[in-house]
């Protein structure tokens, strides 16, 4: 289930039980199976949905006052990961693997967006 509600009860509960100055974010995304389409572009459109639902949802937890200090989309790029091997794509840059080739997805663009409006 998608729950972006709980990046706002995660930092709202931790605030509450352990008062930390400064609570930051990592390690936090979504996996899917995007492949650039054929106009050679990845439109990974979940995970645009998931990061603006999620984000949206800590700024809750940081406009109530919570010290949500810092986020940590993960991952960057595409990699290998432990429990699917390089079945399911994390990253905002799609990694060719055979060719190492990069690109960047759409939610690079969106995340991008974000972190420059601060919102």
């Amino acid at each position: 289930v998608n729950t972006p509600a709980v990046l706002y009860w995660a930092v709202r509960f931790t605030h509450e039980l352990y008062s930390p100055n400064a609570i930051y974010i990592t390690e936090n995304g979504l996996h899917t199976d995007d492949q650039p389409g054929n106009d050679g572009e990845v439109k990974d459109i979940a995970r645009c949905q998931w990061i603006q639902l999620y984000l949206a949802a800590l700024q809750r937890a940081c406009m109530e006052g919570y010290p949500a200090k810092g986020y940590f989309h993960w991952t960057f790029l595409d990699n290998y990961e432990w429990a699917w091997g390089y079945l399911k794509r994390m990253g905002l840059v799609h990694v060719d693997f055979p060719s190492q080739e990069r690109t960047l997805k759409l939610s690079a663009q969106v995340y991008s967006a974000i972190i420059r409006r601060n919102s």
